[in-house]
């Protein structure tokens, strides 16, 4: 027997392939939002000279309405395993999730940028790479999208 036929056969009886499956949806749909959460901010930030601290929060809201549509509707969605809460309560833990990201991200570019002397484009880079994996992901998947079974 291959390696390959014995890595697929553990990953389908241990449940890893499902779960791989919805952590890289996951990292996509973060990437999407991410991506419109960050071109706002250097818009803001570049083209209206909005501080980049309340730049971070405006594209950070924007960005969460654009992630919490992709992952209620696609990354976490299943139709053989439905949702513990309705979608008012995951709205209602995401959005203390995306307040509590958006704090972080601030707090996190601001103080790179200020002590490490650092672009807020790159500190803020460094900063979401922290708090998408460790906090975002974490707390989607497990509270706010979290499922019956």
């Amino acid at each position: 027997m291959s390696l390959t036929i014995v890595i697929k056969s553990w990953m389908v009886k241990s449940n890893t392939l499902p779960r791989l499956i919805v952590f890289i949806k996951a990292q996509a749909s973060a990437f999407v939002g991410g991506m419109t959460d960050y071109a706002i901010m250097i818009f803001c930030t570049e083209v209206f000279h909005v501080h980049y601290t309340l730049s971070i929060v405006i594209g950070g809201m924007i960005g969460a309405v654009v992630n919490f549509r992709l992952n209620n509707k696609w990354t976490f969605h299943s139709k053989d395993n439905p949702y513990k809460n309705s979608q008012r309560e995951q709205l209602l833990k995401f959005l203390f999730v995306v307040l509590n990201s958006i704090l972080l991200k601030s707090w996190g570019t601001y103080t790179i940028t200020t002590f490490l002397l650092i672009d807020y484009k790159i500190s803020r880079l460094i900063t979401d790479l922290f708090v998408c994996i460790g906090f975002n992901y974490t707390l989607q998947r497990y509270w706010v999208f979290k499922k019956t079974v």
